[in-house]
């Protein structure tokens, strides 16, 4: 087992769940990510590039996307706390992931994947 899975397993719940899912929604949508452990946090990468990550914080889990700057749809979910570039889906619960609004966000980073890092 990789470092990353080790990350994602040894969280307590509910964090490990959330982890769980959110590592299975984006490896049902985009099948060619490589999961690496990257900077001691769960990052995902398509062909060499970082394209986001998982990171298990205080008393949430955030799904961060690396070319943030490009995205548009649901900002309103989007949270950016004191980082310049990369913004980040925020749960807290299991029943808080609203799967639409997830993979609306997975499918706009992907088109945007190849964006330079600033706009």
């Amino acid at each position: 087992m990789n470092p990353a899975e080790n990350y994602i397993l040894d969280k307590p719940e509910p964090y490990r769940s959330i982890l769980l899912h959110l590592q299975s929604v984006i490896e049902r949508i985009l099948p060619e990510v490589e999961l690496k452990f990257k900077y001691r946090i769960p990052f995902y990468y398509i062909n060499g590039t970082p394209f986001c990550y998982l990171n298990q914080s205080k008393d949430y889990v955030d799904l961060g996307f690396w070319k943030a700057a490009h995205l548009t749809v649901h900002q309103e979910h989007m949270i950016s706390e004191g980082r310049k570039v990369i913004k980040s889906l925020r749960y807290r619960s299991l029943e808080g992931i609203d799967d639409s609004i997830l993979i609306d966000v997975i499918n706009e980073a992907y088109v945007v994947r190849d964006a330079r890092f600033y706009k």
